[in-house]
């Protein structure tokens, strides 16, 4: 899908005329000229209802977000502070959206000056998967903090040292979790497929080829594939000390189970991600690795809403 209409696109194409001309528009672009210039127009018509699937999940996902919040705020069920995080969860919403076709339209853009294969900007690629994490992230913690009641836990300095702790390790799980959309924008997972070295080295000699030297960590797939090792196992060094410190204090049930079970995906993620990168990025297993992403990300915000203070 080369263009974005709200509505109009809502509706795929029908007849066989309809449909040569969709492809016939695609054709006109670099990812047809360079990449795909013997696609058929079945396959084609794969291509296309992948993105259309996407696109529709996505308004799919505005309307769950959008008639609720009419239908309740009509009703006069939000008090002052919930209109405004409702409010803001819908704006971001919308935002959301723009941000994905800014991010489609960058890998319909021509580029003479480039010798690589067409591919969005793994800049927009991040911004479009960032805002997606942080609306997740604003909705699950808003949903978390309604239905859960909060621990009556004295606010003692073994406590405070764990609520910080474990926001620092929240952090670092997000910033693993967006490292990945570079890698998948750059397709880093295919430059060295080895673990735990990098080839025959701990630090390959390409590391910091590019420069400016700033610029290896977003556009150099080396760079990007060391780095999202690195946020890796630092998320998961941070998890094994935030599942070993709690052990030593008295926590309510729900706070050591959330604990216990963010523990236990964040091996089994960096058990995904090892395996996807030693087998060459296969799809399904890159696809599973993504989404454990997400689960790691939910158990994150799960465990800092069991361990938020008693509001004053």
């Amino acid at each position: 899908m080369v263009d974005w209409h709200l509505v109009r696109e809502m509706k795929p194409p029908q007849s066989q005329a309809e449909w040569e001309a969709e492809f016939s528009k695609y054709q006109q672009f670099p990812e047809f000229k360079i990449m795909n210039h013997d696609m058929t127009l079945p396959e084609f018509k794969f291509i296309f209802y992948m993105e259309w699937g996407h696109r529709m999940w996505g308004r799919l996902v505005g309307l769950a977000y959008i008639l609720p919040t009419i239908y309740f705020w009509k009703k006069g069920y939000f008090n002052r502070s919930m209109k405004g995080k409702v409010l803001g969860l819908c704006g971001f919403v919308f935002f959301q959206g723009l941000l994905g076709w800014y991010m489609v339209k960058s890998g319909l853009e021509e580029k003479p000056e480039s010798y690589d294969i067409p591919r969005v900007s793994q800049y927009r690629l991040s911004a479009h998967l960032g805002s997606a994490l942080l609306l997740y992230c604003a909705s699950l913690w808003t949903g978390l903090t309604l239905l859960l009641p909060v621990h009556k836990m004295a606010d003692t300095k073994r406590i405070m040292q764990l609520r910080r702790f474990a926001k620092g390790t929240g952090g670092l799980v997000f910033l693993t979790a967006l490292s990945g959309a570079f890698v998948a924008g750059l397709d880093a997972g295919l430059v060295y497929n080895s673990f735990p070295k990098m080839g025959e080295r701990w630090i390959p000699d390409d590391l910091l080829a590019f420069s400016p030297t700033l610029k290896n960590f977003f556009e150099n797939p080396t760079t990007v594939q060391f780095d999202h090792r690195v946020l890796a196992i630092s998320s998961l060094t941070a998890i094994t000390g935030l599942y070993l410190f709690s052990r030593r204090m008295v926590l309510p049930r729900r706070a050591k189970i959330a604990i216990s079970l963010l523990t236990a995906m964040a091996y089994g993620q960096v058990a995904l991600g090892i395996s996807t990168l030693l087998l060459y990025v296969p799809t399904p297993l890159a696809a599973t690795h993504q989404s454990g992403s997400v689960a790691l990300l939910s158990l994150a915000i799960w465990v800092l809403a069991e361990l938020r203070k008693m509001p004053k």
